[in-house]
Formats: structure tokens, sequence, C-alpha cells
């Protein structure tokens, strides 16, 4: 399954960047996933940006509105992808004024990584470390919650 990560703009903050830069590595040998970057901007920008690049994806707009899902029910969802043979999954991340009704609208799923606001650099780290867990768990490692 090919996975692409939409966020806006390159992380700024040093942790950001070194978090990335570590799920990156960390997923190169478990799972097809590209990160990419769209130009920042106000958020019905960034929003028209982020549907753009996620044509022909099955769209997931992390946002603290979406659906709270514990890692394992991401790891049945994600199962039943492979199921329903689904080829191609985008997640997006917006800016910091997070993502306009329509971007939200037009996806198949909105998760939320909880309640609370969370910066979206953060955001952008707990997700790929959540899509690393999602593909070590797949693959038959132990989990240290069982």
């Amino acid at each position: 399954m090919e996975v692409l990560v939409l966020a806006a703009d390159k992380p700024s903050l040093e942790y950001a960047a070194r978090g990335v830069e570590l799920y990156k590595k960390r997923l190169r040998g478990l799972s097809k996933t590209e990160l990419r970057y769209v130009r920042g901007g106000c958020s019905k920008e960034v929003s028209a940006r982020l549907l753009r690049a996620s044509e022909g994806y099955v769209r997931i707009a992390v946002d603290e509105r979406g659906k709270n899902m514990s890692t394992r029910e991401l790891v049945n969802l994600w199962k039943e992808w492979q199921l329903n043979s689904v080829r191609r999954i985008a997640f997006m991340i917006g800016a910091a004024e997070g993502h306009s009704d329509e971007l939200r609208a037009a996806s198949d799923l909105v998760l939320s990584f909880g309640r609370h606001t969370m910066q979206h650099e953060l955001a952008l780290v707990v997700l790929l470390e959540q899509i690393y867990r999602v593909h070590t768990l797949l693959g038959g490692l132990p989990y240290h919650r069982d």
C-alpha cells in the first residue's frame, strides 16, 4: 500500500525536524511511505493544496474534531484497507489554523490524536510514529501493550 503523508511546510522546530527524520528512517524498510510538504498559508489555501495533492487517494485528515482511535483500532483499519485492496492512502496535516470545512467534508476519515489542540509539527511526528507502529504490528513484532 502506498502511503502519502502531506503536511503544510517543513518543520521549523528542531525537535519536530529530528522526530520526522527519525521516523522516516525507521519506516524505510517497513512501508512505502512518502512525506511531501505543501506551501503554507491560510487554512483555506493550505486545504486546497492538500486536496489537490491527495487526488486519487483515500483521504485521512488529521484534525482534533475527528475520530479518536487507539493504535489497535488503527491497525484494524489498515487491515480492512488491505482486505479491500486499497492501494493509496493520504494523511493530511494542515497548517497552524487547521483544516477547512471543505477539506474535512472531502475526507474519507477525519482522525484525531485527542481533543486537545496540538501544534501541527508535533502532530506530524505523532502521525509518523503511529504509521511506524502500525507497520511493526502488522509485521508481527511484539507490542508493549499486549
